[in-house]
């Protein structure tokens, strides 16, 4: 089920278009195929995922020492930016072994590492947050208490406390503490966060490769996700970041389906319809803010000049995909449809006190020290970041005006920022909030990426002028690794791919690695109004045994843990 967005790929050899081609050996064809090339880059990304929370395990700290978190997070950091280096080490050594041969492989395992070391980062960091402790973040108090009551509720045949909550991660965690905890539901959701929050980077990373090379996946797909990463509930925030690519790709199947075989298009379009009806039973939000704006992008792309045959066969792959999405989250739908119209969110938290226009962070319910919110801008009260996202969204449109992944993007932007304006302006009429402050990380998420394909684009169009005067009119744009750019050609001025997939690979191990540090450290456990009283609260409750966490402050604990975060709600 992968889509090419980039046009004809063209294997080039590191030498660029006047080097001789690699001819590949019959008996390496089956090795290097596309689906066994995905397959080992899904390993080594989730094998990258586990290997800093596994090593994070052995660190001899206590979690509520402040100092002691410094460390943590630079012992981390060491670990992470050392195995990263050994990854792009191996593309560096690749481009003088063989003549190159093996550049493109270690390229495609290089930026797949990268993406399971950035997220296990954050993992890692749960890890030290959490060390000392069996609880889960925030132990049995708010949204943890709930979902690891529920969990216990339907692992045991009954009903969850809540029709309208998403039935995969209940599940999900009922079984998994059957499995491996002994019916613990508490205990295992403490597992899960951590194995949430290393999985996104992998999940994130392969849902972009159906459409862009390695390194373009990374920096234009993986890289803006890292905004909006989290170790509390990590399922939710998974949900957005791989639904955008999954969506964008099914309309690029769907405008190429009236000349496709029908095999491969009902394949494709149930394939589609089962993943979404998958995401949609883990967090179904995304889809409420998103529908309008990819209802809108299927029209515009359905394939409506291809003939009668073409627009039933781009009718056969809608139908595929919805059949295939009702047999997987059927009846949840009809749930939401009734049950979900007579629920009401009427609590009122810090953003819902602030400009409904911004949008580019979302402070939660424990905002932390806060004075004037938003920042004054420069330009209007508008800050220089939300001005740079604005030009780039524009340019975005402008620069891929015909390309269906830029305007699905655009109108996924655009659905979730009207429903977010149709919600709040009905706010003091209904007293209800509805969750519409959750449009931000969509928005931004949007916002990011249209900023991300603006350079995507543009490297298309440089490598499109490279490749020119020696490879002619017709040349491909895209290369089999997606990299930054084609090879480097005599008299162009411009470098070789090589050094540009490198240089890309350095800046984005110190980009991601210092986006991770912080997000980890945005749970480093403390007693102040942030999420950072979420993992204080799990070193100051009860153990099962009666004992307390091996460093809950002063040594005294409680069944419900420290309270006091309930005076922070805001």
């Amino acid at each position: 089920m992968t889509v090419s967005t980039e046009g004809t790929a063209t294997l080039l050899p590191p030498g660029g278009p006047a080097a001789p081609a690699r001819p590949i050996p019959a008996a390496r064809r089956g090795i290097r195929s596309r689906g066994t090339l995905l397959f080992f880059e899904a390993l080594v990304a989730f094998a990258a995922a586990l290997v800093l929370p596994l090593l994070a395990r052995g660190f001899k700290l206590n979690p509520l020492d402040r100092i002691a978190q410094v460390s943590g997070l630079a012992a981390i950091q060491l670990r992470f930016a050392l195995i990263g280096l050994l990854f792009i080490g191996a593309v560096a050594l690749a481009v003088r072994l063989r003549r190159g041969r093996h550049f493109d492989l270690a390229t495609r395992f290089a930026s797949a590492a990268l993406a399971g070391l950035a997220s296990g980062f954050v993992a890692a960091g749960a890890v030290v947050a959490l060390h000392g402790t069996p609880w889960p973040m925030f132990g049995l108090n708010g949204d943890s208490g709930r979902i690891v009551e529920w969990a216990q509720a339907v692992a045991n045949g009954r009903p969850s406390g809540s029709p309208v909550y998403p039935p995969a991660p209940l599940y999900t965690l009922g079984y998994y503490a059957e499995w491996f905890r002994g019916g613990n539901t508490a205990y295992a959701f403490k597992d899960l966060q951590i194995l949430g929050a290393a999985a996104f980077g992998p999940l994130v990373y392969l849902c972009w490769r159906m459409l862009l090379g390695p390194v373009r996946a990374l920096a234009f797909g993986v890289a803006p996700a890292f905004a909006l990463i989290d170790a509390y509930k990590p399922y939710s925030q998974t949900v957005l970041v791989v639904l955008v690519p999954v969506l964008v790709a099914m309309v690029v199947s769907l405008s190429r389906s009236g000349t496709q075989g029908w095999r491969p298009l009902l394949v494709k379009g149930a394939g589609f319809g089962a993943l979404l009806g998958v995401m949609f039973l883990t967090y179904s939000g995304w889809f409420l803010w998103s529908a309008a704006g990819v209802l809108f992008a299927a029209l515009l792309y359905f394939p409506w000049r291809d003939g009668r045959l073409g627009r039933i066969k781009g009718a056969a792959f809608l139908g595929a995909s919805l059949a295939a999405f009702l047999v997987v989250a059927g009846r949840y739908l009809m749930v939401m449809l009734t049950e979900g119209q007579t629920t009401k969110d009427y609590n009122f938290r810090f953003d819902n006190f602030t400009d409904p226009a911004y949008y580019l962070m979302w402070r939660t319910d424990m905002p932390g020290k806060v004075g004037e919110w938003p920042l004054p801008g420069e330009y209007g009260g508008v800050g220089l970041f939300a001005l740079v996202t604005f030009v780039g969204v524009g340019a975005a449109i402008w620069l891929g005006m015909r390309k269906p992944m830029v305007i699905t993007i655009a109108a996924m932007f655009i659905s979730a920022w009207v429903m977010r304006m149709y919600i709040a302006s009905h706010m003091y009429e209904t007293q209800t909030v509805q969750l519409y402050t959750r449009t931000n990380n969509q928005l931004l998420y949007c916002g990011l990426l249209l900023c991300a394909l603006v350079v995507h684009l543009v490297s298309l169009r440089i490598a499109e002028r490279r490749s020119q005067p020696d490879a002619g009119a017709g040349t491909g744009t895209a290369n089999t690794v997606g990299t930054v750019g084609t090879a480097g050609t005599a008299g162009t001025g411009f470098p070789g791919r090589e050094g540009a997939v490198i240089g890309t690979l350095c800046a984005l191990l110190l980009l991601l690695g210092t986006v991770s540090s912080s997000m980890a450290d945005r749970y480093m456990p403390a007693k102040e109004n942030t999420y950072r009283i979420l993992p204080w609260v799990s070193h100051t409750i009860t153990e099962r045994d009666g004992s307390c966490p091996k460093y809950a402050p002063g040594g005294t604990c409680s069944k419900d843990g420290d309270q006091s975060w309930l005076g922070f709600i805001r």
